[in-house]
C-alpha cells in the first residue's frame, strides 16, 4: 500500500512548501463509496450503481468538484449566464461549470471553449482539485502540469488510482481522488474533510476519518414501520441496500414497528427491531420536558421529539403503564406504543438471567413490590417483566404474551431438534429458517447471546444442543434457542504465566491471562485448571472464571479475513474476534492480521473445538521467519 506521507519526510516535500498528509490506513472501494456518497459528491444510478468503469466528462468533474467544495449549498440550480460557448446556460452542468469558474476551480481551453462532454485527464482533474486545498497557479513553477502532479503525489492524492497523467479517469479514479481530498491537509494544515463539515470533526490529529460519524450526519429519520411506511422514504426503495440490526438484508425481512433511517444519496435504509417492554418506572427529569425514562429497571434516553411528547404531560402515558420502547440505532426511545399497539411484541421468547422482586409505581404513584424475572430474548434484546409466580429461576426458556393489557410469562418446555445446518444458512435439517430468524445461544443460567444463521452454516446439531425451536405460519424455524453451539459467548485470550502448586490437600493456583492486549491474573484455591502458557478459552467470569481450557492448535499456510488454510489444505473459520498476537521470545504482542499475513511470519491458528460442532479458530499466533 502506498502510505501518505508523515511531516517527517521534509526532504520529499516541494519547494513550494506543500503540507504533507498524516499516515493513513488503507481503506476499501468500498468505504470510499460509502463515504462519497454520504458528503453527495457521488453518487449511483437508480439502482445504486456507481459505473466505476466508466470514464468521466469534464462536466460531470465539475460537478463533483463543486460537491466536494463550500459553494456546493451556494451553487445555484441554473446559470445566470453561459459560461462558455459550448456551455450554454440550458446545458445540464451549466450552473456548476459558473460556479467552479468563478471560484477558480477550472478554466477552459485556449480557443476559449470547455468542451463540457470530453473525458477528463488525471492532469486536469488534479488541477480543478489542487485549487479546493488552497493552492494557487502562481505556486506551481515550469511547464504544466509537471508541479501540479508533483503536488498531487507528495500530498498523497493519488493513493489506489490508476489512470496516468494524460489518460482519462474513470468514475473510480474519480472516488479515489476525491475520498483522498478528505484526508488531506490544505495550505493552512487542516484535514479538508473538517473544513467542509466544520462542525462535525470528522477527521482526528492522526487523519483517520470517522466514517459512522459522517454516515450518522446523512442518514434521515428515524420513522416507524407501518402500513404505507415505504412512502415516507423520498427515494424508490426497490434497489436500495438494506440493513437490519446492522447485518445486509432484505426490504422484505423488515417487520411492523422496526425503526427506520435512510439516506437518499446513499441508496440505503437501515432498521432495528430492538423494542423493551416493562412498567414506565420514571419520568426525568420531569413531564414538563422529559429527557429520558426508566422502564423495568433500565433509563432510556428519549431521541425523537414525537418520543418526547409522548412521555410529556401533553402525551398519553403516565407513570406505571405498560409500554413497549422502540429503540433506535443508539439505543435511545425514537417512539413508544401501548401493549394493544405493538403487535409485533405480542410474543417473546427467550431465557430467564434472574429471578426475584422489584419495587414498581401503579397509576397513583404508589411504590409496590412484585416478583420479576428478567429475559434475555432471542433477538438479543434484555427486558425485565413483573410476574405473579415466583417459581421462576435463572436458565428457564419461557415464552412472554399479552393477554387482556397484562404480561403473561410462561415456562417452556424443550423441544428437541437434530439436523445440520446448510451451508447457505438457510436450512436446519427439514426445516427451512426463515429470513428474519431469531436465534439465541445460551452458556449455563445466566449468559446468553444472539447469533445469526451465517454463523451455524455448516453445523451439526445434535443431542440437546438444541434447547426449543419454534415455526411461523409458513413452516419455517423463526425462534431457536441453543444450548453452547457457537463458543462465541466465552473469552479467548493467551496464558503468558502459570503456577499451580498440588501438594497433597492442598492446591494453589496463579493465572496470567492476556485478553485483548490486557493482562489480568487469576487467583485459584483448590482448584487447578492443569493448563500451560498459550491461547487458551475462558469460561465464566474472568476474575472468576467456571472453567480455563488450552486451544488445539492447526499450522497455517495463510490467512485473511475470516477464513484461513491450515497446512494440510483445510479451510478454517476465523472468528470476527479472533485476537492476533506476535509472538517475541517468551512475549506476547496484540496486533492485527493485516500486519502478520503477507508471508514474513509464520502463523499458527487456535481452535476451541471442530468446525462441523460449531468451533473456529479464536487465537492466532505469528511468529517472524
Amino acid at each position: 500500500m502506498k502510505k501518505r506521507l508523515i511531516s517527517g519526510l521534509t526532504a520529499l516535500v516541494l519547494a513550494l512548501s506543500l503540507v504533507p498528509a498524516a499516515l493513513a490506513a488503507e481503506y476499501s472501494q468500498e468505504e470510499a463509496a460509502q463515504v462519497l456518497a454520504a458528503l453527495e459528491i457521488m453518487v449511483g444510478d437508480e439502482n445504486g450503481d456507481l459505473n466505476l468503469e466508466r470514464t468521466v466528462t469534464r462536466a460531470e468533474f465539475t460537478k463533483m468538484v463543486i460537491a466536494a467544495s463550500p459553494q456546493r449549498e451556494s451553487a445555484g440550480s441554473a446559470a445566470s449566464v453561459a459560461p462558455y460557448p459550448d456551455v450554454p446556460r440550458t446545458h445540464w452542468a451549466a450552473a456548476y461549470i459558473q460556479a467552479a469558474v468563478e471560484a477558480g476551480y477550472v478554466s477552459g481551453y485556449l480557443d476559449g471553449t470547455f468542451r463540457p462532454d470530453h473525458s477528463i485527464t488525471l492532469a486536469e482533474g488534479v488541477t480543478m482539485v489542487l485549487p479546493l486545498l488552497g493552492y494557487q497557479k502562481s505556486d506551481f513553477t515550469g511547464a504544466y502540469p509537471a508541479g501540479q502532479m508533483a503536488a498531487y503525489r507528495n500530498l498523497g492524492l493519488d493513493e489506489n488510482i490508476t489512470a496516468g497523467q494524460d489518460s482519462a479517469m474513470t468514475r473510480r479514479d474519480a472516488l479515489y481522488l476525491f475520498y483522498n481530498l478528505m484526508t488531506t491537509k490544505n495550505t493552512s494544515g487542516v484535514y479538508y474533510l473538517n473544513v467542509l463539515e466544520p462542525t462535525l470533526n470528522l477527521v482526528d490529529s492522526q487523519g483517520n476519518l470517522d466514517r459512522v460519524a459522517l454516515v450518522n450526519s446523512a442518514m434521515e429519520g428515524p420513522l416507524v414501520a407501518g402500513s404505507g411506511w415505504q412512502s415516507q422514504v423520498p427515494f424508490d426503495l426497490s434497489g436500495a441496500q438494506v440493513y437490519r440490526d446492522g447485518r445486509a438484508s432484505s426490504l422484505s425481512a423488515i417487520q411492523n414497528l422496526d425503526v427506520i433511517y435512510y439516506s437518499k444519496p446513499m441508496n440505503a435504509i437501515w432498521a432495528y427491531s430492538k423494542q423493551v417492554t416493562g412498567t414506565l418506572e420514571q419520568v426525568s427529569p420531569g413531564v414538563s420536558a422529559p429527557s429520558s425514562v426508566t422502564v423495568a429497571g433500565s433509563s432510556y434516553t428519549l431521541e425523537t421529539n414525537e418520543a418526547v411528547y409522548a412521555f410529556s404531560d401533553l402525551g398519553t402515558y403516565r407513570v406505571g403503564d405498560l409500554v413497549t420502547l422502540l429503540l433506535g440505532r443508539s439505543g435511545g426511545v425514537a417512539a413508544v406504543r401501548s401493549p394493544a399497539e405493538s403487535a409485533a411484541s405480542d410474543l417473546v421468547y427467550g431465557m430467564v438471567t434472574q429471578a426475584g422482586t422489584r419495587t414498581y409505581t401503579d397509576e397513583q404513584g404508589n411504590a409496590y413490590l412484585s416478583n420479576s424475572v428478567t429475559v434475555i430474548t432471542t433477538t438479543g434484546s434484555t427486558v425485565t417483566y413483573p410476574t405473579e409466580s415466583d417459581q421462576f429461576e435463572a436458565g428457564d426458556l419461557v415464552r412472554v404474551t399479552r393477554e387482556n393489557g397484562s404480561v403473561q410469562v410462561r415456562r417452556l418446555s424443550s423441544t428437541a431438534l437434530e439436523g445440520t445446518v446448510s451451508r447457505d444458512a438457510t436450512r436446519l435439517g427439514s426445516y427451512p429458517l426463515a429470513e428474519d430468524a431469531a436465534i439465541l445461544d445460551t452458556y449455563g443460567d445466566a449468559s446468553a447471546l444472539r447469533v445469526y444463521p451465517s454463523r451455524l452454516a455448516g453445523v451439526r446439531l445434535s443431542g440437546n444442543m438444541v434447547r426449543f425451536y419454534s415455526l411461523n405460519e409458513q413452516g419455517e424455524i423463526d425462534n431457536l434457542i441453543l444450548r453452547d453451539v457457537t463458543g462465541d459467548g466465552y473469552t479467548y485470550g493467551v496464558l503468558t504465566g502459570v503456577e499451580e502448586i498440588n501438594a497433597g490437600m492442598t492446591a494453589m493456583a496463579t493465572y496470567t491471562v492476556d485478553v485483548g492486549g490486557v493482562e489480568s491474573t487469576i487467583a485459584s484455591s483448590n482448584v487447578l485448571y492443569n493448563v500451560e502458557r498459550g491461547p487458551c478459552q475462558i469460561e465464566g467470569v474472568l476474575q472468576a472464571p467456571d472453567h480455563i481450557s488450552n486451544l488445539t492448535e492447526v499450522p497455517l499456510d495463510a490467512a485473511g479475513g475470516t477464513t484461513a488454510v491450515s497446512t494440510s489444505n483445510q479451510s478454517w473459520r476465523i472468528s470476527e474476534r479472533a485476537a492476533v498476537y506476535e509472538v517475541r521470545g517468551t512475549s506476547f504482542y496484540l496486533t492485527s492480521l493485516e500486519r502478520v499475513s503477507g508471508g514474513d511470519y509464520d502463523l499458527t491458528g487456535y481452535y476451541d473445538k471442530a468446525q462441523n460442532e460449531g468451533g473456529c479458530i479464536r487465537v492466532i499466533l505469528a511468529r517472524a521467519n
